[in-house]
């Protein structure tokens, strides 16, 4: 485990990461989903891809890495190349697997490989329940009641400071749509039969967006990876020829 400070726009960042296997010539990059870190990454993945330099990272406000600031998606890219720079690593020779919302920056960093792990980025409906707490909050806030608002909250995000708050909000509702098919690199894409979180329509759907893509399906829900890394192992090596 390392710490890297990143400074950018003025704001400094701690990025906590771990590299496995560091002799290795090609590098993978794994980055996690919403309210996890990188040891739910490492825990899935760190005994297979063994070709590969794995570098773990706990993003921005997540795991033991530092945010005091309200960022959007296209920030955490910023800061995640910014690092890339600071450790020499070429994005553009690189492959980084994203989990959920770890997918939509890995996508804005345009990898050689993106590999695609349950990722948010698709507008799905969301349920009357849901839709009746959105109205309540944002009642309440215009009312000057914000301390109720917040007894609605979702678990994800009950235990978040206020600044990581402010940032789900900027993230939570982002139509990727344009930018998946924007991206016109090789792409793998993985995901849980039983996900609730981002179904199995908005991964075909981003398979439809993504020109240059493959999907794979497996039983489970949204970190079916836990599960099947070794069979993502075989078809990542099977399509690399390795």
């Amino acid at each position: 485990m390392a710490i890297k400070n990143i400074n950018l726009n003025n704001q400094n960042f701690e990025i906590n990461y771990e590299i496995l296997n560091p002799t290795n010539q090609e590098t993978i990059v794994f980055l996690h989903g919403w309210g996890s870190n990188k040891d739910v990454m490492k825990t899935a993945f760190a005994k297979v891809l063994k070709t590969y330099k794995h570098i773990y990272i706990d993003m921005p406000g997540f795991g033991k890495s530092t945010n005091e600031y309200i960022l959007t998606t296209c920030d955490y890219a910023d800061i995640l190349n910014e690092f890339f720079i600071s450790l020499s690593i070429d994005k553009e020779e690189t492959t980084i697997a994203g989990h959920s919302f770890g997918g939509k920056v890995a996508t804005l960093l345009g990898p050689k490989h993106l590999i695609l792990l349950s990722t948010a980025g698709i507008l799905e409906e969301k349920s009357s329940k849901v839709k009746a707490k959105i109205r309540f909050a944002k009642i309440a806030n215009k009312l000057g009641f914000s301390f109720f608002s917040k007894l609605f909250r979702s678990k994800d995000v009950e235990s978040m400071s206020e600044n990581m708050y402010s940032t789900f909000k900027n993230v939570v509702d982002e139509d990727f749509s344009q930018k998946f098919k924007n991206y016109n690199g090789k792409t793998t894409i993985f995901w849980g039969k039983s996900d609730t979180a981002t179904s199995i329509a908005s991964g075909k759907i981003i398979h439809k967006l993504i020109s240059n893509s493959r999907f794979y399906d497996f039983d489970g829900d949204h970190y079916f990876f836990l599960k099947h890394a070794q069979e993502i192992d075989n078809i990542l090596n099977k399509n690399e020829g390795k």
